[in-house]
């Protein structure tokens, strides 16, 4: 585990009472930020696009990964692409980054810890890292949870049709208002770690984890994070690696829960399945 203890720079940044600072991390998530609408040049059908994504896997370390696994990822694909040709959903539209920087991105996490359930995928987009997660995870619940309706509206058609059991939607962002218990959190999203253990603080279970997907260079981030929160949450976790045969360096920070902070959260409505 590698964690620093320096002294907050900013120690009323996102703090347990409920300051809303924000920062982004360097980590250009690739649901997020996207700009320009970019649409796929070409769709590959379903048995073009299993080949493929199989060559893929095989390249990147993942050559043992289960074909049906591979082929609920291929369905994903082609779902997904054919929603962003009317949906600014991801930046990445090719068949050869959705596979490395998406599912891998998404799968290689699971040999770097051990997670717990029920788990959130918060601020989920268009199911990353949730669906990728659920393929792995069949029989685990998972909810995942995002702000924005056409999106949840998507993943309603992905459960369908990828037949997905014990999977909940929800329409509405995580905040410290969010009350719901759960024992794990993911995001892969650009939020400060300040700011995301401000708004897990209140859902997730005294020795719950919160998994946070992140670039590498989030060291000043950390130390903030930590000095803020040490006494509610603790670094347990923190796993620099590569995907592999990439040049695409990560880290996975993981924090358990130790207290929750008093706080008193109001009620908020959501829109969900």
């Amino acid at each position: 585990m590698k964690s620093k203890s320096k002294p907050s720079k900013n120690p009323k940044n996102s703090g347990p009472r409920g300051s809303k600072r924000s920062s982004l991390s360097k980590r250009n998530h690739p649901t997020g930020n996207m700009g320009k609408h970019k649409r796929p040049g070409k769709i590959y059908g379903f048995q073009e696009a299993d080949a493929r994504l199989y060559d893929i896997f095989r390249n990147h370390g993942f050559e043992n990964y289960p074909h049906a696994k591979r082929h609920q990822l291929v369905r994903f694909y082609e779902l997904l692409m054919k929603q962003q040709m009317t949906e600014n959903f991801t930046r990445l539209i090719s068949l050869k980054d959705v596979g490395i920087k998406h599912f891998i991105d998404c799968l290689k996490i699971c040999e770097l810890t051990e997670f717990q359930f029920p788990l959130v995928d918060m601020g989920t987009g268009p199911g990353f890292p949730g669906i990728p997660l659920k393929v792995e995870f069949p029989d685990e619940k998972m909810i995942l949870i995002d702000g924005v309706r056409k999106r949840i509206d998507f993943l309603k058609q992905i459960r369908k049709k990828m037949n997905l059991e014990n999977l909940d939607l929800m329409g509405r962002n995580v905040t410290q208002d969010f009350v719901y218990p759960v024992k794990g959190v993911i995001t892969r999203a650009v939020m400060d770690t300040s700011d995301t253990l401000r708004n897990v603080s209140q859902c997730l279970e005294v020795g719950g984890k919160l998994y946070l997907m992140k670039g590498p260079n989030v060291d000043e981030e950390l130390d903030r994070a930590q000095e803020t929160w040490r006494d509610y949450f603790l670094l347990t976790e923190d796993h620099a690696y590569t995907l592999p045969n990439t040049p695409h360096h990560r880290r996975l920070i993981v924090f358990e829960k130790t207290k929750t902070p008093d706080y008193q959260p109001k009620l908020e409505d959501d829109w969900d399945d």
